[in-house]
């Protein structure tokens, strides 16, 4: 079937004797020829006994057809391959390996890779190739392709070292080496070997940037009893996390076998890997879909409706909020799991947003649904606004995650126009407000407010108001419309929060004066887009 060079021959016979399977016999062979890893295992199997036998005369005949020399390599006599097939370091993907035995792979039972404890072997045959498909086809997502991900036992790192100090001894003996990064890594000739599979029977293309993920995570029963001896020779490696159900994390294991003397790991560990009493399990098969953002603007007509559900020490204060209103549709459109809220600033309970309304922008995680024509979106945001009077949205629309910096720019740097009504201790007359209207710039100086102190940091912040205009109504009563610096608290600045704001209106007015009713008249912030 095939032919490496000759000084490949110990190198296979050592491993296929050990029990590693063909495919890990090409990964440790440094051969990167992809399509020759999704050779059915039996004909891999096959073709390895026969380079076994083959005389030096031929192997040197079909070696010199190699592209590349300088890199260890196999080639099969009957592949369609080129040598555009190999990559930059002649690496080829792997596949289990068994025991060297005349009639080991006419038996119905293979016996478990040592080195990949069955992950290519058992997990890259169709029928496993179906059960994954079934998952995601029964997940209902919307996609046009998917990048595939998998998870491997820790142990894998373990037994991989054990035959790459197998293999570079041996190979010492012959005058070379071979550092460990040469090998081909087990999850890329996995994924060789099912990205293909996948892509045939999902019907669209793998693709590295793709946001829909299909993800393996495989598990192996003696994963603690193997990887022990490395928390009693490297305890630093090894720090119990609250999220971790074991402290022999993939990560952890690759740290403590950079950190382990390799006279210390021959020690503990049998070189070769002794073959494994149990395959490998695959413990979940999940599906995701990246993010999907909503953006629009939303006007709020209830003095009685916070912008966020408001729960005090677990109780809920009121039964709704502008967040709920709007995305329970979305939710349910979307098929999302769950969603996060965010908003280009945000009124208090009793103020109202009028005019264009505030932008808004909603991330829906994980959404099965994620194509929708602007028709469609049109329908939904109908569907939002006939559901309450309380608010209204416009401008509904599919948005970037990068475009939503664009809404919080305007949190601090914009300006927002507000209509308070103001009531005075004191009578008042029409020209005892007026001078309000030849006021500009004004410059505040704002502490915390009192009333948010529990959840912002004490500061004095300089805020100001750029444009004022008083609409007398009455003696005690009066509306003013304020043109401001985004971040100012107009409610302070009218009754001047026990000094905390100054000047304020009741300095300005030599008497006190609190607010009554206040409106968010428009947030000027050039986003979303207008429709």
């Amino acid at each position: 079937m095939s032919s490496l060079t000759e000084k490949d021959r110990p190198i296979v016979q050592l491993l296929l004797n050990a029990g590693t399977c063909p495919r890990c016999i090409l990964r440790f062979c440094c051969v990167g020829s992809q399509t020759l890893y999704r050779h059915p295992y039996k004909d891999l199997m096959k073709d390895l006994k026969e380079f076994l036998k083959n005389n030096q005369e031929k192997e040197d005949t079909v070696c010199s057809d190699v592209v590349d020399p300088a890199c260890k390599r196999i080639r099969l006599e009957h592949t369609e391959e080129g040598p555009g097939d190999l990559n930059h370091n002649g690496a080829l993907q792997q596949i289990p390996s068994v025991n060297d035995g005349n009639t080991a792979m006419e038996d119905s039972a293979v016996k478990v890779c040592n080195v990949c404890l069955g992950i290519l072997q058992e997990f890259c045959e169709v029928d496993f190739v179906k059960k994954v498909c079934q998952k995601v086809n029964s997940a209902d997502y919307q996609f046009t392709s998917f990048v595939f991900s998998v998870s491997l036992p820790p142990q894998l790192s373990v037994r991989e070292c054990a035959a790459w100090l197998l293999v570079k001894q041996e190979m010492g003996k012959l005058g070379l080496s071979l550092a460990k990064d040469d090998i081909v890594q087990l999850k890329e000739a996995y994924k060789w070997i099912i990205h293909p599979q996948l892509s045939e029977e999902l019907a669209v293309p793998a693709d590295g940037k793709s946001l829909f993920e299909v993800s393996v995570v495989f598990a192996h029963p003696e994963t603690e009893d193997e990887c022990r001896f490395l928390a009693t020779a490297c305890p630093d490696c090894f720090k119990p996390a609250k999220n971790k159900q074991s402290v022999f994390t993939r990560m952890a294991v690759i740290k403590a076998l950079e950190k382990i003397k390799e006279e210390d790991f021959l020690k503990h560990f049998p070189c070769p890997p002794s073959s494994p009493k149990n395959l490998c399990v695959a413990l979940e098969i999940q599906c995701n879909n990246g993010a999907v953002f909503v953006a629009g603007r939303y006007n709020k007509y209830s003095r009685n409706l916070p912008q966020t559900p408001w729960i005090i020490d677990g109780e809920r204060k009121l039964e709704s909020s502008v967040e709920e209103l709007i995305s329970e549709h979305l939710m349910a459109e979307f098929k999302a799991d769950s969603f996060n809220f965010s908003s280009s600033g945000r009124e208090d309970v009793d103020v109202r947003t009028l005019g264009n309304g505030r932008p808004f922008a909603i991330e829906l995680v994980n959404p099965r649904r994620i194509r929708f024509t602007a028709e469609e979106m049109k329908g939904l945001q109908q569907t939002i606004n006939n559901s309450s009077d309380k608010i209204q949205v416009r401008d509904l629309q599919l948005v970037t995650r990068e475009a939503i910096g664009r809404m919080k720019e305007g949190e601090e740097e914009k300006t927002k126009t507000y209509s308070a009504l103001i009531w005075t201790d004191k009578a008042i007359q029409k020209e005892d407000i007026a001078f309000l209207d030849d006021i500009k710039e004004l410059k505040l100086d704002q502490k915390t407010p009192l009333r948010v102190l529990h959840r912002r940091p004490l500061a004095v912040r300089c805020r100001i108001i750029h444009t004022m205009q008083s609409e007398y109504i009455d003696e005690h009563h009066f509306r003013l419309h304020l043109k401001t610096q985004a971040g100012t608290y107009i409610k302070e600045f009218v009754h001047g929060d026990f000094g905390r704001t100054k000047p304020n209106i009741g300095s300005l007015l030599n008497r006190t004066a609190d607010i009554l009713e206040l409106d968010v008249e428009s947030v000027d912030v050039d986003w979303p887009p207008t429709l």
